[in-house]
C-alpha cells in the first residue's frame, strides 16, 4: 500500500513546514499562485500510491457482480476511494513532515521546506478532513453506508494505528499497518453487494500478505533514509537475510491466499494465480541467495550486474505481479459463470 503513518509532532517540531533550514519563512510563508497550491494539494495525496488501490477495486466489484456492475456505482466507488485514499495519504504527510524533511526519498514534498514549502501544514490538515468527508457522502449516497464505513474505517486505521501508533514504535509497522491498504477490496464488494463476503476477505488477505514482501523490498533499497529519520522498519533493525527470509515466508502465504480464491473465481483464474505465484516466488529466493551470499557487510566481491542484490527490483516486480492478478480477477470475472 506504500508510505507509512506516524506520532503527531507539533507544528514547531523539526521539519515543520513553511520555514528554512535557519528557521526563515519559507516559500509557503510568501505569496503562491493558484496553480501552485493545487500542485502542491494533489501531490500530497500521493496519487500514483492511489492508482494501485483502484486497481484492486474494480476486478472485485466485477467479481462480486459476475459481470459488469452500473458505470454510475463504478465510477462513484472509484472517485470515493479516490477522496478517501487521498484524506489518508493527506495526513500522513501532515504528520510526517518532520521525518519527511530528513529523509531524501521526501524532502521535496509539498508541506517539506526542501519541497518549496509549498503547502502550509492547517492547510494539508483541512484537505485531508476534507476530502474524507466528501469521500463519506459520495460512497455512503451512490453506493450504501457500508462502503462507505469501511472507506472511514481504512483512513482510521491508516492515520491512528498505522502513523500515530506503530510506525515511529515497532518494525512491525508495515505488517500490521498495511492493512490499510486492503480496505479497497472491502469497498468494491461492499458496494456492488451490500454486504462482505468469503471472497472479499480472500483478496484482503491476498494484499495484506503481499504488503510486507512489497514494502519491504523498498525499506532494503532505502534503509539508510529510514535510519537517519528513526524509523524501525524491518530493514533498519534486522539483518539483511533476515529481511529476505521474511520476505520469502510471506510471498508462500501469499501465494496460498490467492489460490483459497479458486472455488470463487474458477480453475482459469487458479491457473493465472498459480503462474504468476511462481514468478514472485522466483524472485522472492532470487533474492534472498543473492544476500546470503553477500554476507553481512551486503557485499559481495565477485558479483557484478545481476548477481548483486537488488530489493528495488521485488518492489518494481510486487506491483505488476498485483495488478496482473486483480486482471486475471476481472478477466474470469466477466466469463460465462459456471463453464470456466
Amino acid at each position: 500500500m506504500t508510505t507509512t503513518p506516524t506520532a503527531a509532532f507539533p507544528a514547531d517540531a523539526p521539519g515543520a513546514l513553511g520555514r528554512g533550514e535557519a528557521g526563515a519563512p519559507g516559500p509557503a510563508s510568501g505569496r503562491r499562485s493558484a496553480g501552485t497550491v493545487a500542485r502542491g494539494l494533489v501531490a500530497l495525496t500521493k496519487p500514483r500510491i492511489i492508482e494501485l488501490l483502484l486497481v484492486t477495486t474494480v476486478p472485485t466489484m466485477l467479481l462480486a457482480q459476475r459481470g459488469l456492475p452500473s458505470v454510475t456505482l463504478v465510477l462513484a466507488t472509484l472517485v470515493g476511494g479516490t477522496l478517501a485514499a487521498g484524506s489518508a495519504n493527506t495526513i500522513n504527510c501532515y504528520l510526517d513532515r518532520d521525518i519527511d524533511a530528513v529523509m531524501k526519498r521526501t524532502a521535496r514534498r509539498p508541506l517539506v521546506a526542501g519541497g518549496h514549502g509549498t503547502i502550509r501544514p492547517g492547510e494539508a490538515l483541512a484537505w485531508g478532513i476534507a476530502l474524507g468527508a466528501g469521500a463519506t457522502a459520495l460512497l455512503g449516497l451512490m453506493a450504501n453506508w457500508l462502503a462507505a464505513s469501511l472507506a472511514d474505517a481504512a483512513i482510521l486505521f491508516y492515520i491512528f494505528i498505522y502513523t500515530l501508533l506503530l510506525k515511529r514504535r515497532s518494525p512491525a509497522n508495515i505488517v500490521i499497518g498495511g492493512a490499510a491498504g486492503c480496505f479497497p477490496v472491502l469497498v468494491g464488494w461492499a458496494a456492488v453487494k451490500g454486504t462482505i463476503a468469503v471472497p472479499a476477505i480472500v483478496l484482503f488477505a491476498v494484499i495484506f500478505l503481499w504488503t510486507p514482501p512489497h514494502f519491504w523490498a523498498l525499506a532494503m533499497k532505502f534503509r539508510k533514509d529510514y535510519a537517519a529519520a528513526g524509523i524501525p522498519m524491518l530493514p533498519v533493525v534486522a539483518p539483511a537475510v533476515e529481511v529476505t527470509r521474511k520476505i520469502v515466508w510471506y510471498s508462500y502465504a501469499m501465494v496460498a491466499a490467492t489460490l483459497a480464491l479458486v472455488p470463487y473465481a474458477g480453475w482459469i483464474y487458479g491457473a493465472g494465480a498459480l503462474g504468476l505465484g511462481g514468478w514472485f516466488l522466483a524472485e522472492a529466493h532470487r533474492l534472498h541467495a543473492l544476500v546470503a551470499r553477500a554476507g553481512p557487510s551486503g557485499a559481495n566481491p565477485g558479483a557484478t550486474g545481476s548477481a548483486r542484490p537488488a530489493p528495488i527490483r521485488l518492489f518494481h516486480l510486487s506491483i505488476g505481479y498485483l495488478t496482473l492478478l486483480f486482471a486475471v480477477v476481472a478477466v474470469t470475472a466477466l466469463l460465462p459463470w459456471g463453464r470456466w
